[in-house]
């Protein structure tokens, strides 16, 4: 099997072009690649197909095999890869996903994609929609959740997938391997949800770090940055736009708020590519 090792922000993924051949196990094939001793090392499998609603459609596995609806760092490698593989010409595309369809603005220099801006689509805030269990109305905005004996102040949003975020003093002392599959499993969460643990630094500049359901912490989540800026516009802590700065690189989230669409900007680069030994 012919892959490419791509990442944004620090979030990598593998990729496969199945737009001419389909990978008949791609969540067996998810959690051995994603193995970062025995596989390629990855936060999970990217595969691009054909679609008869966008240019192309996005199917995304998480390492532990199970399916995510969208990764925002995902797709903006997945507008790197059709164009630098000559797949497309065209600077602007739309990717199919489990979201729903996304359009993409590549930053072409020299011939290949350096960055991208995603239209994300609109958040999604209602309670049953994104799903969380939730005492009050929706827009789900500052609710306590007690985790592990402590209690947390939730705001909650769907950009495709959950999302909870929660507000820290420091994201540097995090003990987040403890507390985020507290979190991801807690029973307010039907099915599962994404944490970020975010820190505000000023109203245009906010840290965050993130745990991932299905693939643990990682480096960067774009749909969570996407979330984490939502959240902190309806907790009156930011601008409608700003830098998330994550563990992996920045990004820059904007809300536009009249037409309720969400943009977000960042870098996409080629790691590698190769050749692995795998049943198809």
């Amino acid at each position: 099997m012919n892959f490419t090792k791509m990442e944004g922000c620090g979030n990598d993924y593998v990729y496969v072009d199945c737009t001419k051949n389909s990978l008949s196990n791609p969540k067996e094939i998810a959690i051995k690649v994603s193995d970062r001793h025995f596989g390629i090392g990855s936060d999970g499998l990217i595969l691009i197909k054909s679609s008869d609603k966008a240019d192309f459609f996005m199917a995304m596995y998480n390492s532990d095999g199970s399916q995510a609806q969208m990764c925002g760092n995902g797709i903006r490698c997945v507008g790197k890869y059709v164009y630098d593989k000559g797949l497309t010409d065209k600077k602007q595309i739309t990717v199919d996903t489990l979201a729903g369809v996304k359009y993409l603005d590549l930053n072409v220099k020299d011939g290949k994609v350096v960055s991208v801006r995603v239209n994300m689509g609109s958040p999604i805030l209602e309670a049953e929609k994104i799903p969380v269990c939730a005492k009050g109305k929706s827009p789900v905005v500052a609710e306590p959740i007690l985790v592990d004996g402590r209690e947390y102040k939730m705001t909650c949003v769907s950009m495709g997938n959950p999302h909870a975020v929660v507000y820290v003093d420091s994201t540097e002392d995090l003990p987040i391997e403890t507390i985020g599959p507290l979190f991801e499993k807690h029973e307010k969460f039907p099915e599962k949800t994404n944490t970020e643990f975010v820190q505000v630094i000023d109203r245009r500049n906010l840290k965050m770090r993130v745990w991932e359901r299905g693939a643990g912490e990682t480096l960067a989540c774009g749909t969570g940055a996407c979330a984490t800026l939502v959240a902190s516009v309806l907790n009156g802590l930011c601008e409608d736009e700003a830098t998330i700065k994550l563990l992996g690189g920045n990004l820059k989230i904007s809300w536009d708020r009249e037409n309720d669409l969400i943009f977000m900007e960042g870098p996409a680069t080629t790691v590698f590519e190769g050749t692995i030994e795998i049943d198809w």
